[in-house]
């Protein structure tokens, strides 16, 4: 059986350095505008608690702009990714920052021996991070583990639904990839990357794996936590349906026809009750 989680890390691994190159990236915004937050961040700072004095996890921080974005709200950071190459630019751009945060190199699955145990107040999960993990439900004890008590988590996500559907296709929305967690992934062979970037990449295949968004509630919840908010949107911060998308102002894509047909994205927090 082909070993998918270091497929995946060869992939990650390739696309650290031209992924910090990449003007979708911003990386050299954040170096000379102290301010700066990445599109992702700044999309949910409505719905983000209050995180100055706070102690955050970022699971699968990949390069840290993200991470970055939420030690500038004040947040005492840690970002964890399997990619030593990704940290190794993370950690680049945290020190061009002056920005102090400890990076650390674990699978996600590593994290409760990797990080301490029920220390921090805020576990924070980007796009596009879930689906290359096999196990919503082990994810989910990880971070029961891992957060304090009143601790809360963050998340905003690639919807299940997009993730189903046939990007490939620019004449209907048509699903063509499972929508619910399967045992197996869905191996994907594909050229480029979800960003700008002229790298020809060598290692094009990876592993994915959905989780239906009733699956991730009810995996946080047997988990012992307690959602607080959860919300679907109709943006994603990236073209992922090409030729059917516009950005807007905010940095958001949305669909040009149809945009109220399907959910693109998703937020949801959830405490660690005492």
């Amino acid at each position: 059986m082909e070993d998918w989680t270091e497929l995946n890390r060869r992939s990650w691994e390739e696309r650290a350095a031209p992924h910090s190159a990449s003007p979708d990236y911003a990386v050299q915004r954040f170096v000379d505008e102290p301010d700066f937050l990445s599109d992702v961040v700044r999309f949910d700072l409505p719905r983000l608690p209050d995180l100055r004095g706070r102690r955050g996890v970022h699971l699968q921080c990949h390069i840290g702009t993200d991470t970055l974005s939420l030690a500038r709200l004040g947040a005492q950071m840690t970002g964890l990714d399997f990619s030593g190459a990704a940290l190794a630019e993370a950690r680049s751009l945290s020190e061009r920052t002056g920005t102090v945060i400890d990076w650390v190199e674990a699978r996600v699955d590593q994290a409760p021996e990797a990080l301490p145990r029920g220390a921090f107040d805020l576990v924070f999960t980007g796009i596009g991070a879930l689906c290359w993990l096999p196990d919503v439900a082990a994810w989910a004890r990880v971070v029961a583990g891992l957060l304090a008590a009143g601790g809360e988590l963050f998340v905003r996500e690639g919807h299940p639904m997009l993730w189903s559907l046939d990007e490939t296709r620019e004449d209907a929305l048509v699903v063509r990839h499972p929508y619910f967690e399967t045992a197996e992934p869905t191996v994907f062979d594909e050229p480029g990357t979800y960003v700008e970037s002229e790298h020809v990449f060598v290692h094009t295949r990876s592993a994915s794996w959905n989780h239906g968004l009733g699956e991730v509630v009810s995996a946080v919840l047997a988990a012992g936590l307690r959602v607080t908010l959860l919300e679907e949107h109709r943006s994603v911060p990236w073209e992922a349906l090409p030729g059917r998308m516009r950005r807007g102002d905010d940095g958001e894509w949305r669909l040009l026809e149809g945009g109220d047909l399907v959910p693109l994205t998703w937020t949801l927090r959830a405490v660690k009750d005492a």
